[in-house]
């Protein structure tokens, strides 16, 4: 159970996990219009953050290049967040982050957030096509860098120092993504917000908040600890609607199971094409119960107990729905859906 002691109530703050998946039929330069044309549709809607995840190799998702993508995002929308979820650090130069993230930060100013994953999220010949050779021990050096060119700690006119460009002040909102108890102590330790993959590790979800929280410290970003969870949302008009809507999604997790890993994600034809067999159907089901898929009812019902159970300040929303319609519907329901949540603080001094 979430520690917090606050009384008062705080509607639950949304926001937007993007992937930009490809669907068969589909391109990557078609996933990145329909993320380009969603970010102002979810501004409007109220939700708080719009992050890119990074991702190499991988066909059926085309956020390779999340500070690229997040400068586009930040120039169709206004008051939103945008930003990494995350950036995976041991894939590049602490320098090269610093600086991307920096101009965008110079540009919109007060917006940009910077979310950083320890993982490489790679097999070892894109992680070495990538120039950056995998190493866990090198990531807190990594991460100690990189929050030094963050702070402007270098000095830019001495010939002994290197400093990134441009510099503060200010700087984005960094945030640390896990998916495991080690993350979650680790990030608690040095005071910053704590993005959990929920969408990944469901069961680990309330022992890793609960750890983040026990571990916490402040820091000058952060007085107190928060939360965000990261799950799959599949709001649909009813939870028949829902499930049909998430099959494409879910069979595609079927794929990477039997080891299809680079297809795309599969259209209605295929999933109507497809026979489940009793496995793949219990699968189906299980994922469905842990992640937040269904009607208006059952989300309300769903994400009330999900943040009674973690006491997650902000829920990070995947949707992964073939129609881009449907896509942007779900996140409507989604915004009509969620309750106000016993326990969530104001968080404004933290953005």
């Amino acid at each position: 159970m979430p520690t917090s002691s606050a009384a008062h109530t705080r509607v639950l703050r949304l926001s937007v996990l993007d992937v930009a998946p490809v669907f068969t039929g589909s391109s990557t330069a078609q996933a990145l219009r329909n993320a380009v044309d969603l970010a102002p549709r979810v501004e409007a809607l109220g939700y708080q953050r719009y992050w890119v995840a990074e991702h190499h190799n991988v066909p059926s998702l085309a956020t390779s290049s999340p500070a690229v993508l997040v400068g586009r995002l930040a120039s169709v929308t206004t008051s939103l967040r945008v930003g990494s979820g995350g950036v995976l650090l041991p894939n590049h130069a602490p320098l090269v982050v610093a600086e991307q993230f920096g101009t965008l930060h110079a540009l919109h100013p007060g917006r940009i957030d910077l979310g950083i994953g320890r993982s490489s999220g790679s097999d070892l010949l894109t992680t070495r096509a990538l120039g950056r050779p995998f190493a866990v021990d090198d990531f807190p050096h990594q991460l100690r860098e990189l929050t030094a060119y963050l702070a402007g700690t270098a000095d830019a006119a001495s010939e002994h120092s290197v400093a990134a460009i441009p510099a503060p002040p200010g700087q984005p909102w960094l945030a640390m993504l896990g998916s495991s108890l080690a993350s979650a102590r680790f990030t608690g330790a040095l005071g910053l917000p704590y993005a959990f993959a929920h969408h990944l590790v469901p069961h680990l979800t309330v022992a890793a908040l609960d750890t983040y929280r026990s571990a916490f410290r402040p820091s000058s970003q952060l007085a107190e600890p928060y939360a965000l969870v990261a799950a799959v949302v599949v709001a649909g008009e009813s939870d028949e609607h829902a499930r049909g809507l998430a099959l494409p999604y879910l069979l595609r997790k079927i794929h990477i199971q039997q080891g299809r890993i680079y297809g795309l994600y599969p259209g209605p034809a295929e999933v109507a094409a497809h026979h489940f067999s009793h496995l793949e159907e219990k699968y189906v089901e299980e994922h469905g119960a842990d992640q937040l898929f269904g009607g208006p009812a059952t989300l309300t019902e769903k994400i009330s107990e999900l943040a009674r159970r973690s006491g997650a300040d902000e829920l990070l929303a995947l949707s992964l729905i073939h129609d881009h319609g449907d896509r942007v519907r779900s996140y409507e329901l989604l915004a009509s859906a969620v309750p106000t949540m016993p326990g969530s603080r104001d968080q404004a001094a933290v953005r």
